[in-house]
């Protein structure tokens, strides 16, 4: 491991956990290449006063004082600023894969999940982020409350259980997404999980969803337990 050099700066809610599911994909990208990183807690209202306005989102990440964000660019330096680590993209060929599995994912299944748990999101943050987050989010939904907006949730969680079929197809064959090692598109997707996990107050999973539950089990302790939080909420249904 290396002596930190790297900044993260991460999402964070009222109890302190991380909450952004591209920082989490970065986060298991640093753990990869096994690269320490000194973590840079935010709040929703600290994001635009941090970084005098050049970034919006979040993650962001320092190396030797060079700023950058948006998790693609991030993973795609961290290979051409670490070759001698293990690398995240053994080819460009998988690096293309897995973008197309990350807009999969987006298209058919984040914005779903911002539906269940957008009111969620906003009790779960810092008591001073939360008139900013209601007001810029029901913005992003035409006006709509976050009460509205998710109204009604639970009838949705099958539809969005059925989306995660071919999950589960490739999981049934291997052990990680990346086949028997887990590659970029497990981090992509392990990090959609965690951002449920932080706020959860209805589980997305059912109980007898074994081959996911085992996938998310190993995903969290990959890196000698990089994913294990005490703070996660439940996943599956009881």
């Amino acid at each position: 491991m290396t002596t930190p050099t790297l900044k993260l700066y991460e999402l964070v809610l009222a109890n302190g956990r991380s909450v952004s599911p591209y920082v989490w994909r970065i986060r298991y990208a640093l753990a990869h290449k096994g690269l320490n990183f000194e973590s840079v807690p935010l709040g929703f209202t600290d994001i635009p006063r941090a970084f005098g306005g050049e970034f919006k989102l979040v993650p962001v990440l320092e190396h030797d004082g060079k700023r950058m964000n948006e998790s693609w660019d991030i993973a795609a330096y961290l290979d051409r600023a670490f070759p001698d680590r293990p690398a995240l993209f053994a080819t460009p060929a998988e690096f293309a894969m897995a973008r197309l599995h990350d807009e999969w994912f987006a298209s058919v299944l984040m914005r779903p999940l911002f539906g269940v748990y957008a009111l969620d999101i906003h009790d779960a943050a810092r008591p001073e982020d939360r008139d900013y987050y209601r007001r810029t989010r029901e913005q992003r939904v035409k006006g709509v409350t976050l009460e509205a907006y998710t109204a009604g949730r639970e009838t949705r969680l099958p539809a969005i259980r059925l989306a995660l079929a071919p999950l589960r197809q490739q999981l049934a064959r291997h052990p990680f997404l990346g086949g028997e090692r887990p590659n970029y598109c497990d981090y992509v997707t392990l990090g959609a999980f965690h951002w449920v996990a932080s706020v959860a107050t209805v589980p997305l999973l059912a109980a007898d969803d074994q081959v996911l539950r085992d996938w998310l089990e190993r995903g969290l302790d990959l890196f000698g337990g990089v994913g294990r939080d005490p703070r996660m909420r439940a996943l599956f249904e009881p």
